[in-house]
C-alpha cells in the first residue's frame, strides 16, 4: 500500500499530529487521530443507527480529528474522486 500525505493539523506542535492520508489504490481515506475519551468512546459504542449493530467492531476505532483540518479530509476527498474516475 502507499499512501499519498495530505496533510498534519499544524497547531498540534511536536508531540501530537493528527494526520490525514489517501490511499488511492483501495480508494480509502486513512486518518491518524487522538483517542476519544472513554466516555466518549462509549457514548459512540452506543449509538443506535436502524440497520447498524451497536457497538465498535475490534475491527474498527472511534478517533478525533481537529476541525481545522476540514481543508485536508475536503483535498483528500478531491483525490479519492479523481482516483475514481480514472478507474
Amino acid at each position: 500500500m502507499s499512501l499519498l500525505f495530505i496533510g498534519i493539523d499544524p497547531t498540534t506542535g511536536d508531540n501530537e499530529s493528527p494526520t490525514v492520508w489517501v490511499d488511492e489504490a483501495n480508494k480509502e481515506f486513512v486518518f491518524q487521530g487522538w483517542k476519544p475519551s472513554p466516555e466518549l468512546e462509549a457514548e459512540a459504542a452506543a449509538f443506535t443507527v436502524p440497520g447498524h449493530a451497536v457497538g465498535i467492531p475490534a475491527t474498527e476505532a472511534v478517533i478525533r480529528i481537529p476541525a481545522n483540518m476540514v481543508g485536508m479530509i475536503r483535498e483528500a476527498c478531491d483525490v479519492i474522486e479523481r482516483a475514481a474516475d480514472v478507474h
